[in-house]
């Protein structure tokens, strides 16, 4: 029979020291650990979602405000209105403004995004926009996350399937699950890259998405501007696809809008629309007026809404465009923003107040006031439920 092996006194205490050791080293990965500097507080309840509206009010108040300066448009994941602010995402109900869920890390946030019914955070480190966080709108629970190499000032556009973080080095596509589906460019931080663009050597000074892909102004040495469209997700993700390439003849353009068969482009220096088949054929040019713009973006995002047609602002005036053609429908001038859908019309911001629109004609029927105190920028709309969201600034405002 053996004999059991007796545990001495050194014994013990080896194992005790093993497992102090062990907990000191949990305990200083945890201290220096994302999880340790992560605050998620969601929602006890989900949030409920707002009545739909029957028609556009005689009126409009103001019934909350927060600050939000990383949001250049109103997020809204479905149903929470979604403000940025310092290092912290918060979820709103939109009817009352209280924050339902928060969501924050140790880092500043970038910018924040919505696409799939959920916000899209990104937070910055020492070199870029790196970390990158989903939520769900109605409780603020965590979804997929990824690291990237988004760079500061970046902007995240949704098509409906895809979403692209913008970029003046490189920009990239990410799928539901936050996996990329294309690169395009070479970031900055990027050692060694992998050269499988034709022009490495381009900067992006304006992106636009749509229909599953991306068109960006690409600015080449020996060139006056060209516009580039591609796949967001092409057959294979090392490599982007390019439906077309070609030059501009323009120091000051901007990709408006993008569909299945064709991209529209503005040209400031010579005021007009151009739009491009997917050849890169010029297929029809608009003149068109165009204002000041706001000169805080790293890279330019045309002012647009998706309804039944898309809405451009100009800087100065808002254009219906054919959804599949891209071709100018109807103008009203002397608008501070695109416009959103509201009980089946259109509600765009112009000076003093909110006109109420035919979505389909842009017949104007009539102006509902709003008092925007000094505020005299431009004014970025969305809406959930009856509620009216006012991006003015780095203020979100909601009206009701």
């Amino acid at each position: 029979m053996v004999r059991p092996e007796r545990r001495t006194r050194g014994d013990l205490v080896a194992v005790a020291m093993i497992v102090v050791a062990v907990l000191i080293g949990s305990g200083v990965l945890w201290f220096n650990s994302d999880a340790r500097a992560t605050i998620s507080e969601t929602a006890a309840e989900p949030l409920p979602k707002p009545p739909v509206p029957t028609s556009v009010p005689g009126a409009l108040h103001e019934i909350w405000r927060a600050p939000s300066p990383a949001t250049p448009v109103p997020v809204i994941a479905s149903p929470a209105v979604v403000t940025g602010n310092g290092n912290e995402v918060l979820g709103h109900d939109p009817l009352t403004g209280r924050v339902a869920w928060r969501y924050a890390r140790d880092i500043p946030l970038c910018t924040i995004g919505t696409e799939w019914d959920r916000a899209v955070a990104v937070f910055a480190k020492s070199q870029n926009c790196s970390e990158v966080t989903s939520l769900r709108g109605p409780t603020g629970e965590r979804g997929p996350q990824r690291n990237t190499d988004a760079e500061f000032g970046t902007r995240l556009l949704g098509d409906g399937t895809y979403l692209t973080a913008t970029g003046r080095r490189s920009f990239e596509t990410w799928r539901s699950d936050l996996v990329r589906t294309q690169q395009y460019g070479i970031p900055p931080q990027l050692k060694n890259p992998k050269n499988n663009i034709e022009r490495p050597e381009c900067t992006y000074s304006s992106i636009a998405v749509g229909h599953e892909r991306a068109s960006a102004i690409e600015n080449c040495p020996g060139e006056t501007g060209r516009v580039t469209a591609i796949k967001a997700h092409p057959e294979d993700d090392e490599k982007p696809e390019e439906i077309f390439s070609v030059s501009l003849g323009s120091r000051d353009a901007a990709v408006v809008a993008v569909t299945e068969e064709r991209v529209a482009v503005v040209m400031r220096d010579d005021p007009q629309l151009v739009l491009f088949d997917n050849t890169g054929r010029v297929v029809a040019t608009h003149p068109v007026r165009t204002g000041p713009l706001a000169g805080d973006d790293n890279v330019r995002v045309e002012s647009t809404a998706i309804g039944r047609r898309i809405y451009w602002h100009t800087g100065a005036d808002t254009i219906a465009l054919d959804p599949k053609t891209l071709d100018p429908l109807w103008t009203v001038p002397d608008t501070l923003g695109a416009g959103t859908s509201l009980a089946n019309r259109l509600v765009m911001p112009v000076q003093g107040g909110m006109a109420v629109l035919d979505p389909v004609t842009g017949a104007r029927e009539r102006v509902i006031p709003v008092d925007r105190g000094g505020y005299t920028g431009p004014v970025r709309l969305n809406s959930v439920g009856p509620v009216v969201l006012e991006q003015r600034g780095d203020t979100l405002i909601a009206l009701r």
